[in-house]
């Protein structure tokens, strides 16, 4: 079974992450497909929008931490180096993609998924719908843009809460604080994302990527992922951090200790 699936309609490129029974969350050959398929959109001057979605019940549960733990237990340092070589590039393709990205948010979209529907031009929710940035909660910080996209949409104050304090934020309020453009009912999110990626994907696609062009620009992402990049290796070497995986695995509650 393909962890993405890729589908083509009216000039509408839609990537489907198909990972249900782990909620979509991302493994290295999930992040490495997606982003290929990402560039190669880009590149494609038949595709002139994209729309972003899960499988099931969730958008995205962000970073698989099975295989996180896992490669940590086994000494691999491959996952402190992921933010830089995943997720950084990731961001940048779709917020440097010259056409519209659309998140369809069909479910909960945690950590990097989250991060990743932020990255997106416009975001559509399912009513049931949860957004959800739980980096702390494993003793990590911000990655995937997070740091410089969320604020942008939300502000810093509700942002730096949702950062510290790790509650969800449920589609209606999501709406109301700016998060998403639009919430429809359950089962809706794609069709309804796919409707107005036509709608764009028949429109002065140039002009609109001179408009992200400009959008992006004015906030300078990449000095933020530089510095995700590196608190983020930093955090994924802390205790508190292994402490928290652990923890995970073995379904308790972590002990923090700040070290």
């Amino acid at each position: 079974m393909s962890e993405l699936l890729i589908d083509d309609a009216e000039g509408v490129r839609t990537f489907t992450l198909n990972r249900p029974e782990a909620f979509n969350a991302f493994t290295v050959a999930l992040k490495e497909r997606l982003l290929e398929a990402v560039l190669e959109a880009a590149a494609d001057d038949a595709v002139r929008a994209v729309v972003l979605t899960g499988a099931g019940k969730a958008f995205c549960a962000g970073q698989d931490l099975k295989e996180h733990v896992a490669l940590l237990e086994a000494g691999d340092p491959a996952p402190l180096h992921t933010v830089e070589r995943h997720y950084n590039p990731l961001v940048k393709a779709i917020v440097g993609m010259p056409k519209p990205v659309i998140a369809a948010v069909n479910g909960t979209a945690a950590g990097a998924g989250a991060s990743l529907a932020y990255a997106s031009d416009l975001r559509i929710a399912a009513a049931g719908a949860k957004f959800l940035m739980a980096f702390a909660n494993v003793g990590l910080t911000a990655d995937s843009g997070a740091s410089w996209t969320l604020p942008r949409l939300i502000g810093h104050g509700r942002a730096m809460e949702m950062m510290l304090l790790a509650q969800p934020v449920g589609a209606e309020e999501a709406l109301r604080i700016g998060m998403v453009n639009r919430v429809v009912p359950d089962g809706e999110a794609l069709s309804a994302a796919r409707e107005l990626a036509a709608r764009l994907a028949a429109g002065p696609t140039t002009a609109y990527a001179k408009i992200k062009e400009a959008m992006a620009f004015s906030g300078e992402l990449a000095a933020a992922l530089d510095v995700e990049a590196r608190t983020q290796a930093e955090a994924g070497a802390t205790v508190d951090h292994r402490e928290a995986v652990a923890a995970f695995v073995a379904k308790r509650k972590p002990v923090f200790t700040g070290r």
